[in-house]
């Protein structure tokens, strides 16, 4: 499986999504008021888990942790993803989830 690309590898490959991505992702939509960077996160994993994105979730999973969801929390969404998303994409998502328990 490819691994999911750095902030640096997209600038490598290409500068103006790498900068796209800085700016406006990054930069303007996870700053956002309306929702916090936790629900942000939170979001997102589901969605990966969801479209079956598994190259982009180590580096989300890890994102979320630092946005404040444990390890449990975490857990607990992608088995709840299980029976809505299906058992290989859960199966999947949680072989990702690597970052230490608190």
């Amino acid at each position: 499986m490819p691994h999911s690309l750095t902030r640096d590898d997209l600038a490598a490959v290409s500068p103006r999504f790498a900068a796209i991505t800085e700016e406006i992702l990054f930069g303007d939509i996870w700053q956002r008021s309306e929702l916090s960077r936790r629900d942000r996160s939170l979001i997102t994993v589901a969605a990966l888990i969801a479209a079956g994105r598994h190259q982009q979730l180590p580096w989300h999973l890890n994102f979320a942790g630092e946005n404040g969801l444990s390890r449990d929390e975490l857990t607990e969404v992608i088995t709840h993803l299980a029976f809505y998303c299906g058992w290989p994409a859960a199966a999947t998502a949680l072989g990702h989830l690597h970052f230490p328990e608190e």
